[in-house]
């Protein structure tokens, strides 16, 4: 049975009229879906099982983002640094930041990282509901906003991204209305909420991603990109 559906998988993406029915279809599914989905239930549900944050924290996805973030970091003399949606804490280990706070919605994943870097003074982790006055010159939102399902969420995150600000947003996610075909995978044209709500805010640089999204090898390449913002109020 295994065999037999994998050469009927193999048979639909070498045929364009089918490949294209089944990406209609799995769309149509992950759209149905997500009515009833709960990104933090999903996010908690899938650490407390001991899965980790997904390909774009680890290998060389990891290591541009590390790249990106360094240099930018240290060009502009950033002293801090906030993450809403921390994850596993994978992605930091190859951060230099003076100064950081994590941040994400799941309780499994902010105890694995204070375990992590329990010896780091640098380092600190918050889960969201507890979060208070925090704030940061340079926000970062890294593989977040397009698996954030439910409008209220995405707004939420939206507004403490940079309203937690000083200084400098960044944002690694795709920018697009586009349908995806994940039940928790949700492409959003993001920028337009920044135009329309944080107008006090100046795109600054854009970075295309080094290794663009090829959906024959997922693993290793992303539909994000990286849009810095800054503060000109």
């Amino acid at each position: 049975m295994g065999f037999a559906m994998s050469v009927l998988r193999e048979t639909v993406k070498r045929i364009p009229v089918l490949r294209d029915v089944a990406r209609w279809a799995s769309t149509k599914i992950a759209m149905l879906g997500r009515d009833s989905f709960d990104s933090a239930q999903y996010w908690e549900a899938r650490y407390a099982k001991g899965r980790n944050s997904g390909p774009g924290s680890y290998n060389r996805l990891a290591e541009f983002k590390a790249e990106v973030l360094n240099a930018f970091v240290d060009t502009h003399k950033v002293k801090s640094v906030l993450e809403l949606g921390s994850g596993d804490g994978a992605q930091l280990a190859l951060a230099e930041y003076p100064k950081y706070i994590g941040v994400d919605i799941a309780p499994a994943v902010i105890a694995k990282a204070r375990a992590k870097y329990e010896g780091d003074p640098t380092k600190s982790f918050v889960l969201v509901g507890d979060l208070s006055n925090e704030k940061a010159e340079l926000t970062l939102s890294l593989d977040v906003i397009y698996h954030l399902i439910e409008d209220p969420v995405f707004e939420a995150h939206m507004r403490d991204l940079f309203d937690r600000s000083t200084r400098f947003v960044a944002i690694y996610s795709s920018n697009t209305g586009e349908l995806a075909d994940s039940v928790h995978v949700r492409h959003r044209k993001f920028s337009d909420w920044v135009d329309a709500n944080r107008s006090h805010f100046k795109l600054i640089k854009t970075i295309p991603n080094a290794y663009p999204f090829d959906p024959a090898d997922p693993d290793n390449t992303s539909f994000a990109d990286f849009y810095f913002y800054e503060r000109i109020d």
